[in-house]
């Protein structure tokens, strides 16, 4: 019960991290129709803006300010560079932006080398905010926070000396649980804006009817500037988050990168819940895949498949999910692409 649970959580932290990385890029796509090749790398940004901004004037402002860096940025960027080639169609603006990436990486090395920066944090997010410990009865305790730090040491400390006593401790640290609210708080404001304000009307509206739009008083390139530079903030703060949470190196942006593409393409491109629903998705299989440790041999022995001696040694099927399990979102990607190919939420062109 206790490996359940924690995994659960787990899995949803991961998952909503990935969603905050791939609303940018979704909210980007489906009012502009740009696919943003460059989202990654103002995923890396906000992780090293967040770590200057830290080093300076603390996390809780580094959390404020370097998004709002990446939105500047992202929108100087569509505003300078990527408004010139909306008439050459969307190659052009796979190619700006493929190149931005570029030049970004190559910046990030220069000024902040190819290390990873000590970038942490605050004392009041580390450790644990639940313990989970499960009994020999199969009995589940939750430990708080709030309750004293000692109890559930000395629990765990009896678990690991005693088999009699209790079977497993596993802590739920604070970070996951910050992440978790962090992502679910943007979402509600990113569908409260979209559906509910003056300036989401415009936007929608923007994206269908420009002309009508421009003809009531809008400035409708100035709307789709506003549009790049929130999605570009999104990436800004997923960037302070997992940058601080995990690691922040130049490599950051390549490891997320394409992971973000099959988010977007598995929820169906311009989705904002599909999004949601298929980065949750993807956490689950990837955080279970790393915590069962059993190879596809054991998984078909276990469901009474009789397999004959040169399965039983064949070098695939006795690799561990730990190992497959970095492929394991591509191959969701390839069968949801055979089986429904506009996505999860996707709607037909």
């Amino acid at each position: 019960m206790e490996f359940f649970v924690i995994n659960v959580l787990n899995g949803l932290s991961f998952g909503l991290l990935l969603f905050m990385l791939s609303a940018g890029l979704t909210l980007i796509f489906s009012m502009m129709g740009v696919l943003n090749f460059a989202h990654a790398s103002f995923y890396m940004l906000g992780a090293y803006f967040g770590y200057v901004v830290n080093h300076v004037l603390g996390f809780w402002l580094a959390l404020l300010l370097a998004p709002l860096l990446c939105g500047l940025l992202g929108a100087l960027f569509e505003r300078w560079s990527l408004r010139r080639v909306y008439a050459g169609g969307h190659v052009p603006e796979l190619l700006l932006t493929f190149g931005l990436s570029y030049l970004v990486l190559e910046g990030v090395q220069i000024v902040w080398g190819r290390s990873v920066v000590a970038f942490t944090l605050p004392e009041s997010l580390k450790g644990p905010v639940v313990t989970l410990v499960s009994e020999p009865n199969h009995h589940l305790s939750v430990f708080g926070r709030w309750q004293d730090p000692a109890l559930w040491q000395a629990l765990c400390d009896s678990s690991r000396q005693s088999a009699e006593a209790l079977s497993q401790c596993s802590p739920f640290p604070m970070n996951r649980l910050f992440i978790m609210l962090c992502a679910l708080m943007m979402m509600a404001l990113l569908w409260g804006v979209l559906n509910f304000t003056r300036l989401g009307l415009i936007i929608k509206a923007a994206l269908t009817q420009p002309q009508m739009v421009e003809a009531l008083g809008h400035d409708v390139p100035s709307v789709f500037m506003l549009v790049f530079g929130l999605g570009t903030a999104l990436a800004g703060l997923a960037g302070v988050i997992g940058g601080s949470t995990f690691i922040t190196e130049p490599a950051m942006a390549a490891s997320v990168g394409s992971v973000t593409f099959v988010v977007v393409v598995v929820g169906g491109m311009g989705s904002l819940v599909g999004a949601f629903l298929a980065s949750i998705l993807i956490g689950m299989i990837q955080t279970f895949a790393v915590a069962i440790d059993t190879t596809l041999v054991k998984i078909l022995l276990q469901l009474h498949i009789q397999l004959g001696d040169s399965w039983l040694h064949n070098p695939v099927l006795n690799l561990t999910l730990t190992q497959i399990a970095p492929i394991l979102p591509y191959l969701l990607l390839v069968l949801v692409l055979i089986f429904k190919p506009n996505g999860l939420l996707g709607k037909k062109p």
